[in-house]
């Protein structure tokens, strides 16, 4: 699918150029866009570095194996066909915690595991069932509430404020998984999509986790080879140093109350103002100074841990400079032909009905189907338009507050070789729209 929308992109802004006679600009697109990926890359390791070892530091502090222990009741209300003593239900657990606290690369592991483990209570192996179907439209709504990849890439870009979209991002991702919860539980009522509709027409050979396909099995599967360390399955005792106790969360209540108060008092009691001010300047610190002090008095080696999470974030920003270099010469010269002025001026009567910009379009058309794709358009959008504009915050908070669906849909469903998604796609699709309308609403009400 990207690889349709590259090609598109080249060719059409070439042919525009051609017509419209706009070829050296579309030259110097060319060599503009390949050096500004770079550069941005470069100046996004250090932003990414931080938070990443900040975000192991709370791995390392047991605080994604508490966050599973408190979803567990929900779960089993979400999931009533799995049992709670399943591993699957542990897997899940464990994907949804740390796609909540942003770690997708830790995520990714007990996600594949899940749906695995999934797969060993389905009677029919090339078919969807519900709970397959609620698990993806869960992970692709965007479920995570903090957007660090999308703040350091605005930081990078010296943008004013740029933890200002943290809550609405998580507001706008609230909105998403709600949806997607809602009409995946509901289309799974509708006989259109039954699942007694479905023939299994799953061949004979072993399916990826081992077990012949068609033929049900009790025994589980393997675990991914990538596994997060440190992190203990839901039920489990954790280790003794990172067991919450009454005193550490009272300190950290009382210190994050102190600073508030602060914050209040410096805007002399202005409720509106202080609200505004903590979640665009006090948050960013707030959080770095609490994640230290929690993995400190978890006995964390807390400089160790973020250390080895700053590593991992070096590498990312490393691995994604050639996503960045192809995605950023494509809409460079796309918008240097005049070829994106042609189209905008197309739909934007459409999107000015309900105040969507039009410039923003293509980040909202291009996230479901590709990550690095679409933080492309994210940041050639505020190269464009600036950072702090309208156009991208909306942008960033579209990224912040929605996921890869096609992509998801594809790893996931292909390691367990399903065939029929049944109603997954409509209820990922309804999630992500739903996301992007919410992404529109709240950026009117912050921004």
């Amino acid at each position: 699918m990207l690889n349709g929308i590259f090609v598109a992109l080249i060719v059409g802004a070439v042919a525009t150029a051609a017509i419209n006679g706009t070829m050296s600009a579309v030259n110097q697109a060319l060599m503009d866009s390949a050096r500004q990926a770079v550069d941005l890359a470069l100046g996004l390791i250090g932003i990414m570095a931080l938070w990443l070892g900040m975000m192991r530091v709370l791995r390392d502090a047991g605080v994604m194996t508490s966050l599973a222990r408190k979803l567990a009741p929900l779960m089993t209300k979400l999931f009533p066909e799995v049992p709670a003593e399943h591993p699957a239900m542990a897997a899940m657990i464990l994907n949804l915690s740390a796609n909540i606290l942003g770690l997708g690369n830790a995520a990714t592991p007990f996600g594949l595991k899940a749906i695995r483990e999934l797969q060993q209570l389905n009677p029919k192996k090339a078919v969807a069932t519900d709970s397959m179907a609620l698990f993806l439209a869960i992970n692709t709504s965007g479920v995570a509430v903090m957007p660090l990849g999308v703040i350091a890439m605005r930081a990078s870009m010296d943008s004013a404020n740029a933890s200002s979209i943290f809550l609405p991002s998580v507001l706008a991702t609230l909105c998403s998984t709600i949806t997607a919860v809602v009409v995946a539980k509901a289309l799974a009522k509708r006989r259109r999509f039954a699942f007694d509709r479905y023939p299994d027409d799953s061949d004979s050979s072993p399916d990826p986790s081992g077990t012949p396909s068609g033929s049900p099995s009790n025994s589980p599967t393997p675990t991914p080879s990538t596994k997060t360390p440190d992190v203990a399955e839901p039920g489990s005792s954790p280790p003794p140093e990172v067991e919450l106790s009454r005193w550490r969360l009272t300190s950290l209540a009382a210190f994050a109350a102190l600073i508030v108060w602060a914050a209040f008092r410096e805007l002399n009691g202005d409720a509106g103002a202080g609200f505004k001010e903590i979640a665009n300047t006090w948050l960013m610190p707030i959080l770095a100074v609490v994640i230290v002090l929690y993995g400190f008095s978890a006995r964390v080696k807390v400089y160790e841990s973020l250390i080895e999470g700053a590593r991992e974030g070096f590498e990312i920003v490393v691995m994604i400079i050639p996503f960045l270099v192809a995605i950023l010469v494509a809409v460079g010269v796309f918008r240097a032909s005049g070829a994106l002025d042609s189209v905008l001026a197309v739909i934007s009567p459409a999107t000015s009905l309900i105040g969507f910009p039009a410039e923003a379009l293509p980040m909202a058309l291009l996230r479901p189907l590709s990550a690095s794709g679409a933080m492309g358009v994210m940041v050639e959008t505020m190269q464009t338009h600036g950072p702090d504009s309208f156009v991208g915050y909306l942008s960033s908070v579209l990224m912040g507050s929605t996921e890869t669906t096609f992509y998801v849909l594809a790893v996931y469903y292909g390691s367990v070789r399903i065939k029929a998604t049944r109603h997954t796609v409509v209820a990922c699709l309804s999630a992500d729209l739903v996301g992007a309308l919410a992404a529109l609403f709240w950026c009117r009400i912050f921004f």
